[in-house]
């Protein structure tokens, strides 16, 4: 009998071997604990894409109060000057949580409160707006100027015509360039009918309306479906808006209280012939009295030192900043506005401007676009 060699090494053997079905059962569980997780981390991922730009609006939304005081020239510091700007078209509508109306009227809020703050200049470069966005802006100017005795004196650019001049009005005084675009005293509603092409394609509107003039100005309707009442009743609303921009400029131009003063201009007798929507240059603007002086932003600077008694280039010129609100950023991300109904008007200013809706009333100066 042979002896067993030493130097042979026995087999090893798995301690628990599993069976072949059992191997591709566990198999199929690993890979099924997979896809519930990769959907799951989709789904939990999506959730957090809609919904992480309300979370950040809650988490980094600023206060609308916690304005930033910019120093735009400097000068001396008990003796401060408020830039206000006035830009692009005048609208109620906001952008990151805030709109011009309200940042007009805290910025005026903080050039009141300040009792440094000696003056503000209202710098304006707009083609006009809305109407109430325009009306609001104007009374805030005229409140300002009654509580705080403070004079607001608006500095033209380039444009600052009906709506932007609509809250230039009101100001105590008004200095324009001479190639300023100016005046287009007037309002004006515009409506898109599409009732022609829908004709082509076979499409026909079906509409119900609790009175017989609840649809003015639909683009559905047909040009001739358009009663006299119904005409009547958009061009008595268009005089009385008119009416209203003229009564601004008067008031705002008459030689009393803070105006009466030989810095100041009066309106011509023959104005009104003017105010017929026609732009003016700020030369023009001058002959008729609806601005005061000619000259630049830095030619305001000097008119509002003198007004207020305050050296020549020594004032502090002083800006209030919004808040930026980083929230808003987020929010992009997250769920789409309703889009409002109806149609919308492009108008190409050049500019990247709001949407203007047809059937809505606007300062907006006509001779600015094409379409």
């Amino acid at each position: 009998m042979s002896e067993p060699d030493d130097n042979v090494t026995p087999p090893v053997l798995p301690s628990n071997p599993l069976p072949p079905n059992q191997r591709s059962g566990v198999g199929r569980h690993v890979f099924l604990l997979i896809v519930i997780l990769l959907v799951g981390l989709f789904i939990l991922g999506g959730w957090l894409v809609f919904s992480f730009g309300e979370i950040a609006n809650s988490m980094f939304l600023p206060p609308t109060d916690q304005y930033t005081e910019v120093t735009l020239r400097a000068g001396d510091s008990d003796q401060r000057i408020a830039v206000i700007d006035v830009n692009g078209i005048i609208t109620s509508y906001g952008a990151l949580g805030d709109n011009m109306v309200n940042r007009i009227k805290k910025q005026l809020d903080l050039a009141g409160a300040d009792a440094r703050i000696k003056a503000v200049l209202l710098r304006i470069d707009s083609p006009g707006g809305e109407v109430l966005a325009s009306d609001e802006i104007a009374l805030a100017i005229r409140e300002f100027q009654e509580e705080h005795n403070k004079p607001v004196i608006a500095s033209m650019g380039g444009l600052a015509a009906s709506g932007g001049y609509y809250v230039a009005a009101p100001c105590r005084f008004i200095v324009a360039n001479e190639l300023t675009i100016t005046g287009s005293i007037g309002v004006i509603i515009q409506s898109i009918n599409m009732h022609g092409l829908m004709e082509k394609v076979g499409v026909k509107p079906v509409t119900y309306k609790s009175g017989k003039n609840k649809d003015m100005l639909s683009p559905f309707s047909s040009p001739e479906s358009v009663s006299e009442e119904q005409k009547a009743i958009l061009q008595g609303f268009i005089d009385e808006t008119y009416d209203k921009f003229v009564k601004v400029v008067e008031d705002g131009r008459k030689k009393t209280g803070g105006r009466n003063d030989p810095l100041a201009k009066e309106l011509d007798s023959d104005w009104r012939d003017a105010a017929d929507g026609r732009i003016l240059s700020g030369k023009q603007a001058l002959a008729l009295g609806m601005v005061d002086k000619l000259g630049n932003f830095d030619v305001a600077v000097v008119f509002a030192e003198e007004y207020v008694g305050i050296d020549k280039d020594t004032a502090l010129l002083v800006q209030h900043e919004p808040p930026f609100n980083f929230g808003g950023l987020f929010s992009l991300l997250g769920k789409a506005e309703e889009k409002d109904r109806g149609t919308t008007l492009k108008i190409d200013l050049g500019l990247s401007v709001p949407q203007l809706k047809p059937g809505l009333p606007y300062f907006l100066s006509p001779h600015l676009y094409s379409e």
